[in-house]
Formats: structure tokens, C-alpha cells, sequence
């Protein structure tokens, strides 16, 4: 026998449907126990991440950290080397480890040589991924006497500049 006095039908029933009170006709079901450590809450990992904080590693996983940081040194090369110097230059080529940088002038070009130690700590300091080992500076393109159907190998006749 119990202790407890016997509630009305209508009041153990209403108790039983609120889930008050067990129901003497359901058998307790038992939960099953998962030893995953991953998916156990407030467990490390479980916590949301931001869109960059997946995208960066997304592109370490995939290998693309080199690429996209030469792309943003490309991208930023005004910050890089400042507003002046970057609206008289332009890199031209990666190549080796060695950056191509091509200069309105040749004026520029040996300006940037005596700047060289500056701008490639600047670069090693914000892209170090890139892989810039050294920069070349050139002046602009100079014309050529290579063009047309009928173009002579060597200097040809123009063979009186020495």
C-alpha cells in the first residue's frame, strides 16, 4: 500500500496528461547513451563560427594561402608601396620568389632600386605567404624594330648605333 492518498480519476488523469505525473500504463523509455565526444554540448568545436573565420580555413585546408595573398598584394600594392610610388608603378610579374615591378620612367626604376630594402620588408611584413623573395624594378617598354612580315634576324641593317 502507499502513503499517499488517492487523487480523483479526473485529477490524476488531468495530471497525467500536463506530464505531471507518470502514467501507470507507459513503460519509462530508456535513452540510449552515445560516448561522442564531437557532439556532446558545450563540448569545444561547438561553438559558431563567423563566415571569414570558415573561409580562412577553407582556403588553408585547400592550399590556396600563396595564391591569395600574391592576388591582395597585387590588389593593395598602393598601400604597399604608397599612393605616389604606386600611381608610377605596377607589378608586372611574380616569378620565382621575384617580383617585377615595371616603373613610368627610368627615373623611377633607379629610384626604386635606392627604396628597394623598404618595400620588400613592407611586403615580406604584410604578405608573408606570397613567397616575395625579391623585386626587380624596370623602366617601360622600349620600342622594337622586330615587327612585320619581312623582319631581318640580328641587328641587320641598322648595324651603325656602336
Amino acid at each position: 500500500m502507499t502513503d499517499e492518498p488517492e487523487l480523483p480519476e479526473t485529477m490524476s488523469t488531468y495530471l497525467r496528461l500536463r506530464g505531471l505525473e507518470p502514467s501507470p500504463y507507459r513503460k519509462k523509455k530508456r535513452r540510449r547513451r552515445t560516448d561522442d565526444g564531437d557532439n556532446a554540448p558545450f563540448s569545444p568545436g561547438r561553438d559558431p563560427r563567423g563566415l571569414g573565420d570558415v573561409l580562412s580555413a577553407l582556403t588553408q585546408s585547400a592550399g590556396w594561402e600563396p595564391q591569395l595573398s600574391r592576388e591582395d598584394l597585387v590588389r593593395t600594392w598602393d598601400e604597399v608601396a604608397g599612393s605616389d610610388t604606386a600611381a608610377h608603378t605596377r607589378p608586372v610579374a611574380l616569378d620565382a620568389g621575384v617580383l617585377t615591378v615595371q616603373a613610368d620612367s627610368t627615373a623611377w626604376a633607379k629610384q626604386l632600386q635606392l627604396m628597394r630594402a623598404h618595400i620588400l620588408s613592407e611586403i615580406i611584413r604584410r604578405f608573408p605567404e606570397a613567397g616575395v623573395e625579391a623585386i626587380r624594378f624596370v623602366g617601360p617598354d622600349v620600342p622594337s624594330w622586330k615587327w612585320g612580315p619581312r623582319a631581318v634576324p640580328g641587328r641587320g641593317p641598322r648595324d651603325t648605333y656602336g
